[in-house]
């Protein structure tokens, strides 16, 4: 189990000084990355990568709504094999008509992909897991209709935010679930309010022990109230001390 770091925690330090702040993800003991928007600064951002010998496994880019050419060649270019999707808006989860347009984007997408050798999945927020279609979570619906080579990465907190158990919303969702983002707090929408792994609501570990096919296990923080870097090293730390992990000791 290798554990990474979703950049967009460290959105306002990136645009201050990307090199620096790539480096200091480095020092605290990160050895892999989850790019965010990353056609723009796919030159530098590859640079100070390579510097600091860090890799890139994943990267969020929006694929639905972006000239996926572009996205494809700036991943293939920073060494990343899976963009995934980050977001779709609450209204385009609410009845299956629209769920089924989406997965359908995202196919279309996935077979874009192929030509790059890139992979392509899908992260969730609540409200996929708030509404619910023809008995189910709207998530469980929408991958029903998604190809086989679509995966999915689950942010666990926005599920147990939605209301339902991450634990079993993974075990339901099996292997197509290759990332997962581990984050913790009250399990409210208040991001602010959110915590390093290991100290708020969520069962981090029993969560980790549920994804079975996971390739990635991303760290994140949507906001924090406290010093970023020290929430960061903090949950790594947790992570590190209570998994078995794959080159990414601090």
């Amino acid at each position: 189990m290798s554990y990474s770091l979703q950049l967009y925690t460290l959105r306002d330090a990136i645009a201050q000084d990307l090199p620096g702040t790539i480096k200091k993800v480095a020092e605290i003991g990160f050895t892999q990355v989850e790019p965010y928007n990353f056609v723009a600064t796919a030159k530098e951002l590859g640079a100070a990568l390579k510097e600091n010998g860090l890799t890139a496994p994943s990267g969020h880019a929006p694929l639905m709504s972006h000239d996926q050419d572009e996205i494809f060649a700036a991943a293939k270019e920073l060494g990343i094999t899976t963009v995934v999707d980050p977001y779709s808006p609450a209204d385009k989860w609410q009845n299956a008509e629209d769920i089924q347009a989406t997965a359908a984007k995202l196919n279309d997408a996935a077979k874009k992909g192929a030509e790059y050798g890139i992979r392509v999945g899908y992260h969730n927020h609540e409200w996929e897991l708030e509404a619910t279609v023809e008995g189910r979570t709207a998530l469980e619906y929408f991958v029903e209709h998604l190809d086989p080579a679509v995966i999915l990465e689950v942010d666990t907190y926005w599920v147990a935010v939605g209301g339902q158990d991450p634990v079993d919303i993974l075990a339901k969702l099996g292997d197509r679930v290759k990332f997962i983002h581990i984050k913790d707090g009250p399990l409210t929408t208040d991001t602010k309010a959110q915590q390093p792994a290991g100290q708020g609501k969520v069962p981090v570990l029993d969560v980790i022990a549920a994804a079975k096919s996971l390739d990635v296990g991303v760290v994140e923080f949507d906001d924090y109230s406290g010093d970023i870097f020290d929430g960061i090293t903090q949950s790594l730390a947790f992570l590190n001390n209570n998994t078995a992990t794959e080159g990414a000791k601090a």
